[in-house]
């Protein structure tokens, strides 16, 4: 999960919402209750902040939701207020391949 300013001029009070907790890190870290999602006064141009989550595999055995909104709002530098929505649905996910860390119960790889 990152945050990321991709516009060619700073932001300001940048703040997301989720629609529902995002949890991670197998499910013990709420990642959308961590300051960096919830706001960030200043976020200049390129800066780019990453959280790790969950590996695929880990995220679908946990049964976690696969849908979220994503409400993003921040200032320009002239105090111009924007706001973004994202809709997320990260069973997109589930068809790209990937290997279970742990395999799987009969100790053959997980889905690739």
């Amino acid at each position: 999960m990152s945050l990321k300013n991709i516009g060619a001029q700073s932001a300001y009070h940048v703040c997301t919402s989720f629609d529902q907790p995002l949890r991670g890190i197998g499910g013990q870290k709420c990642i959308s209750d961590l300051q960096l999602f919830r706001c960030v006064e200043f976020v200049p141009p390129g800066k780019e902040f990453s959280q790790l989550i969950d590996p695929v595999a880990t995220w679908f055995k946990l049964d976690c939701p696969r849908r979220y909104t994503i409400d993003i709002s921040y200032r320009d530098r002239d105090g111009h207020e924007f706001e973004e929505r994202i809709l997320h649905d990260l069973d997109i996910y589930r068809d790209l391949g990937y290997i279970s860390s742990s395999g799987g119960d009969d100790g053959k790889p997980g889905p690739q």
